[in-house]
């Protein structure tokens, strides 16, 4: 080992595990990425994509230098200044011309991993005024918010299962063997649901695949895709028809048990099979089961959310959870307590205005808003449709929503009719190459970390801080790149005053917590506290101050024994604040200061659920996603390690519709929707229930200017152009990626 190598402990970015890492650096280079045996969380754990983290700091490809579109159409290395410019002469005339909508947004999901862009996020945003917000969310878990948000008054109070000690979990449309969880921070889901069962616990699995979780569980239920909420809503029928409910503790603090039985009492088990394709009895079975084990808690992830009726579902997740009650009970669903801001841990407890949402809509569509953003699947025909209020510009972050959205192809050809683009990203992707100039990030081992929102949906609390471990040579933090923008789209131009801008940002935080009357800082000096933070700047500041005055904070002096931002650099493999504890009522932001189990705007949709029960099923195939263990977001697909192997990307198909449909394993098939048609190679698998084709998500890499050497030759194809922008989940204008009708058959 040489003088220059150094041991870095880190948390790594790449998924909502938050896994310890141990990075052995040699100078400027990575030499290995190993688990941390002594984080307090993971305890030694990681997933293959952990190594990632080496090569994504050696790709070649990985951008060091701003890009500037030249005018013959490529793409040339630019200095920040010179960069900064163009986007200052090309964004503020269309800002000068009155309509700051004319600016639109897209931000990729790594920026929920990013201290910078989590805390400075809202602040150019703000600055910018558009309404014309997306993010990844709406393809994603934006029903859940939705749902949590109406219920509990805070869109991130998300009831999380309590996987260490609960006896029986029913999993839906999750596979969190291979996610390591999502909406669910528990490194090692494999060890933990193992033991699980060691512990005669009960593990139950519904998905349209048997996937690795399904293999692991006591017990896999197929169900058609789509019809999770006819499923659950059966279940709390079967509960109030054979008196199973007891909702425990909460008793009390419910509003709307009444009008929640009212609406199952039309989904009987047999109503609900032939919509879902389970047998009655089994369902009637589920329910007794749930409701008798001593500890329980429903899960449901992606597939409940990406569908059609992804609110109704997500929402009766949590419907069952009060029911039977395991709602903030140990071994049920529960709510984390976090570190470092959130909303819950704020404010007066067990009382707030609750959650709005649909306070403006998209201009051609009319689809809601939800937490400041509009649905993706509206992006394109806000391009390409003329008329005032016509998107003129567009600036993605750390996002390549040219394969990550609905009917991707409308959006290639609408952003190519921009006036101007701008992306902040780490490559020349599908997306970006269309870019007007590129910002580039820094790595992340180049940067300080802290998981500020999936702290907050934690199996554990736990707090864990990353100090940068590698120079970022010349490249400068995502936070300031951001105070750049602040600069330009408020006028200021983009040599405005970094600092003043980052202590105008601390100060109206600072003021704000002094002024709560419920902060544990109530009415202190803010020279004081202004004083205790000055050290510091940026991002890290912020945190400082938030893990201060949030509910293990030291409180500036109050408990010496508290937590700080020094403490947390001092303890390089976490800090472990305890197993989750019952937080209702204090936990609650509901204006009623009650759980609100039937919330009006969830309510309105469930007729649209019942109509449903009758529809035919003539044979089609619909399609849904498969989540990939070395894959989580298509930049991934970069990276030599994470890609090696058999082909991945293809499409699984029970071998009953193979021979029906004149499909061959290992050949091409032609699948076609109403928003275009794509081949992919076929695995024939009885892994997928009749009726359903899989395909992953990300790839399709084959687009002409990208600089991503590896995912070109790995190219695979999209998927997301067969999912129809029109699509959406009604309540929460999420986009529709499961249960798509597709057309299936040879290629050719």
């Amino acid at each position: 080992m040489s003088a220059a190598t150094s041991t870095h402990h880190r948390t790594c970015p790449f998924c909502e595990a938050t896994c310890g890492l141990e990075v052995e650096v040699d100078g400027l280079e990575v030499k290995s990425v190993r688990g941390d045996e002594k984080d307090v969380f993971s305890h030694g754990f990681l997933c293959p994509k952990a190594t990632g983290l080496k090569h994504l700091q050696e790709d070649p490809d990985r951008l060091r230098r701003p890009l500037v579109k030249q005018p013959d159409g490529s793409l040339a290395e630019a200095s920040w200044e010179e960069a900064l410019k163009v986007v200052d002469a090309s964004l503020s005339p269309i800002l000068a011309d009155g309509d700051r909508n004319a600016v639109a947004v897209y931000v990729g999901n790594p920026s929920a991993h990013n201290l910078s862009s989590l805390l400075y996020g809202p602040v150019w945003l703000r600055a910018l005024g558009s309404r014309n917000v997306y993010s990844a969310s709406s393809v994603d878990q934006m029903p859940k918010h939705i749902s949590a948000g109406l219920m509990f008054g805070a869109p991130l109070s998300i009831p999380v299962p309590d996987v260490d000690r609960t006896e029986h979990l029913l999993v839906l449309g999750a596979n969190p063997l291979v996610s390591n969880g999502s909406l669910l921070t528990a490194p090692d889901m494999r060890g933990r649901l193992h033991k699980l069962r060691e512990r005669g616990g009960k593990l139950v699995v519904v998905d349209p695949r048997r996937t690795r979780t399904a293999e692991a569980a006591g017990e896999h239920h197929f169900i058609r895709p789509g019809t999770d909420a006819h499923l659950l809503l059966s279940m709390v029928h079967v509960l109030f028809d054979e008196g199973l409910t007891d909702t425990g503790a909460l008793d009390g603090h419910l509003n709307g048990v009444e009008e929640v039985e009212r609406l199952a009492r039309d989904f009987p088990a047999e109503a609900a099979s032939g919509a879902c394709g389970i047998e009655a009895e089994e369902i009637r079975r589920m329910a007794r089961e749930l409701a008798a084990a001593e500890r329980a808690a429903v899960y449901g992830r992606i597939g409940t959310c990406t569908q059609e009726f992804g609110t109704l579902a997500s929402w009766l997740v949590d419907v069952l959870n009060a029911l039977t009650g395991n709602l903030d009970r140990e071994g049920g669903a529960m709510f984390t307590r976090a570190a470092a801001g959130q909303r819950n841990s704020a404010g007066e407890p067990g009382s707030g205005r609750g959650f709005a949402f649909g306070r403006w809509h998209s201009r051609v569509r009319g689809l809601p808003e939800a937490l400041g953003e509009l649905p993706v699947s509206c992006l394109a025909e806000e391009i390409d449709t003329p008329g005032e209020g016509q998107v003129r510009a567009l600036i993605t972050s750390a996002g390549n929503p040219l394969r990550s959205t609905p009917n991707s192809e409308r959006l290639e050809r609408a952003v190519q009719g921009l006036d101007f683009m701008l992306s902040i990203d780490i490559y020349v992707n599908e997306t970006t190459r269309h870019a007007d100039v590129i910002l580039p990030a820094p790595a992340p081992l180049e940067k300080p970390h802290y998981d500020v929102a999936l702290y907050q949906l934690a199996a554990r609390n736990v707090a864990n801080y990353s100090p940068p471990a590698l120079p970022r040579n010349g490249v400068p933090e995502e936070w300031e790149t951001l105070g750049r923008l602040t600069g330009i789209v408020s006028g200021q131009g983009p040599d405005a005053d970094l600092d003043a801008l980052d202590d105008l940002v601390i100060i109206t935080m600072l003021r704000r917590e002094l002024g709560d009357s419920h902060s544990r800082i109530a009415g202190r000096a803010e020279a004081e506290i202004a004083a205790e933070l000055a050290d510091r700047r940026g991002p890290e500041r912020i945190l400082d101050l938030l893990l201060r005055t949030g509910p293990y904070g030291d409180a500036f002096g109050e408990d010496p024994d508290g937590l700080t931002l020094a403490r947390l650099e001092e303890s390089p493999h976490g800090v472990d604040l305890g197993p989750l504890e019952p937080r209702l009522p204090g936990a609650l932001r509901t204006a009623s200061g009650q759980v609100e189990l039937a919330p009006e705007q969830i309510v309105v949709d469930v007729p649209r659920l019942r109509e449903a029960l009758g529809r035919e099923h003539n044979g089609g195939m619909v399609l849904v996603g498969r989540r990939q263990l070395r894959s989580n977001n298509s930049w991934m697909h970069n990276l030599g390690p994470l890609v090696k192997g058999k082909d991945r990307c293809t499409a699984h198909v029970h071998p009953s519709d193979a021979e029906r449909l004149g499909l061959t394993d290992g050949a091409q098939a032609l699948l076609r929707s109403a928003a275009g048609r794509i081949e992919a190679p076929v695995e024939i698998t009885d892994a997928v229930m009749p009726g359903v084709v899989s395909l992953p998500h990300g790839w399709g890499h084959d687009a002409a200017g990208m600089r991503m050497d590896v995912a070109t030759a790995h190219a695979g194809v999209n998927s997301n152009v067969l999912a129809d922008e029109s699509a959406v989940d009604p309540v929460s204008g999420n986009a529709v990626l499961n249960g798509i009708p597709v057309e299936v058959g040879p290629a050719g």
